[in-house]
C-alpha cells in the first residue's frame, strides 16, 4: 500500500544571489523568522571564527586539509576562495531536507549559485537587486526571477510566496463525505 507521502517528489532548492551589497543576510533572517520551517545549509569555511560564531551553528570551521577531503569526495555542493579561505555548502543535509520535502532557501553569490544550478537542474534562483540596479543579459537570463529589495519587508513577502510554492506541504488524508 502505498501512501502520498512516499510518492511526494522532493522539493525544489531555491538559490537567493544578488551583487555585493543587496542584502542578502538581512533578508534571510527575516525570511527564517516569518516562515520558520524554511530551512538554510550551515556552509564549511577554513577561516577562524569570528566574534560569537559557533562551529556547527554558523559555519562549520575546518582545516585546509579537511575542506580539501571534502572536496575530494564530492561532499560539497558547490565551494569557491575567498581571499586566503575557502568555502563551500555541504551536499548530504541539503539532499536530506529536499527529500523530506522541506523548504530550503540557500545564499550564495552569483558563481556559487550558476555552480548549484548546473549541479542541480531543477533549482530556483531568485535575484535579489537593489533599487535601480540593472543585471548583466547573463544575470538576468540565469534567474527565474528577481525580487526588489527597496523595501525590506516587501521583499521578504515576495521571497517566502516564492519559497512556499517550492515545496509540496505536509501530505493531508482525503476527506471523506
Amino acid at each position: 500500500m502505498s501512501t502520498d507521502d512516499e510518492t511526494r517528489p522532493a522539493a525544489r532548492p531555491t538559490v537567493l544571489t544578488g551583487p555585493s551589497g543587496a542584502g542578502r543576510d538581512g533578508v534571510v533572517e527575516r525570511v527564517r523568522a516569518r516562515f520558520p520551517s524554511v530551512w538554510v545549509p550551515v556552509p564549511v569555511t577554513t577561516r577562524p571564527p569570528g566574534p560569537g560564531e559557533r562551529d556547527g551553528v554558523d559555519r562549520h570551521f575546518v582545516t585546509p586539509a579537511e575542506f580539501d577531503r571534502l572536496v575530494a569526495g564530492g561532499e560539497l555542493l558547490e565551494w569557491f576562495r575567498m581571499g586566503p579561505h575557502l568555502r563551500g555548502t555541504p551536499r548530504e543535509p541539503l539532499r536530506t531536507r529536499l527529500a523530506q520535502g522541506r523548504p530550503v532557501l540557500l545564499p550564495l553569490d552569483l558563481p556559487g549559485a550558476l555552480a548549484v544550478r548546473a549541479a542541480l537542474p531543477g533549482v530556483d534562483l531568485v535575484l535579489l537587486s537593489p533599487p535601480g540596479w540593472r543585471a548583466s543579459p547573463a544575470v538576468a537570463e540565469a534567474v527565474a526571477h528577481t525580487v526588489v529589495h527597496g523595501l525590506t519587508e516587501q521583499a521578504v513577502a515576495e521571497l517566502v510566496g516564492l519559497l512556499g510554492s517550492s515545496y509540496l506541504a505536509p501530505a493531508r488524508p482525503p476527506l471523506r463525505g
